[in-house]
């Protein structure tokens, strides 16, 4: 067989072998992780996020308002 040939052949069985495969993933469902974040950690998280910069005193205070909003 030519090489050309054989390797079209080689790769059109390598495809079909892979959308068998991927047949099988086509679950739409997003699963989220079970993870239980407190309060206190999403507020400790805030105060690192306004230490290191990446909010600023208006954003960290809004931010905080809303996490202690959400516990009443």
């Amino acid at each position: 067989m030519h090489p050309a040939r054989r390797l079209a052949a080689v790769a059109l069985a390598v495809l079909a072998a892979m959308s068998t495969l991927l047949a099988g993933c086509s679950h739409r469902e997003v699963l989220q992780p079970a993870v239980e974040v407190t309060i206190g950690q999403q507020l400790i998280d805030l105060k690192r996020a306004r230490d290191s910069g990446a909010l600023n005193a208006s954003e960290y205070d809004k931010q905080k308002q809303r996490l202690i909003s959400s516990i009443r």
